[in-house]
């Protein structure tokens, strides 16, 4: 059964980190939506990639979505500075519901409150950070806890994309 699928973004996201598993999400038959600050805005990835925002943060509810896939980049670091955003994410933390992250994804995690005694991985300068912040770090290609899994760089998308789309069979 199809799954929509939100993804949260801006700016300088990791591109092939948001191409990539939107990809596979929807080679798999799900739907992906960019959320942004604001509606039919295109962002440019660090690499330079333009992508279209679909939505507005400020148009959308959790409860619309099956899913949600943060990618990393520096655009998490910038969400995180928007409590729409952080509340978006902690309607996934808090009713396990399908949550995916990789790179720095999981700074938005730091900024929920919501990271004690979860097990996942960031990039190398953002897992003492969830550390810091409670969660049980794991140096892995994907770690999966219930519904939330975490990978930690481009080179971990293989077994990233795997995960994510057995997650939502």
């Amino acid at each position: 059964m199809a799954k929509k699928v939100a993804t949260i973004v801006t700016d300088l996201v990791e591109d092939v980190e948001l191409s990539s598993p939107k990809e596979a999400l929807e080679k798999a038959g799900h739907t992906v939506t960019l959320i942004g600050f604001e509606a039919n805005q295109t962002i440019k990835g660090k690499k330079g990639t333009e992508f279209k925002v679909e939505k507005s943060i400020a148009d959308v509810s959790p409860e619309d979505f099956d899913a949600l896939l943060i990618p990393g980049g520096f655009s998490p670091d910038q969400l995180r500075a928007d409590q729409r955003f952080v509340d978006f994410v902690s309607y996934f933390l808090k009713n396990n519901q399908p949550l995916f992250a990789i790179c720095h994804g999981p700074q938005l995690f730091i900024q929920t409150g919501l990271t004690k005694g979860r097990t996942m991985t960031a990039y190398d300068t953002v897992r003492p950070d969830i550390g810091y912040a409670g969660a049980n770090v794991k140096d892995e290609s994907v770690v999966v806890d219930q519904a939330l899994i975490t990978s930690r760089n481009p080179d971990d998308l293989p077994d990233f994309n795997q995960a994510i789309v057995e997650a939502l069979a």
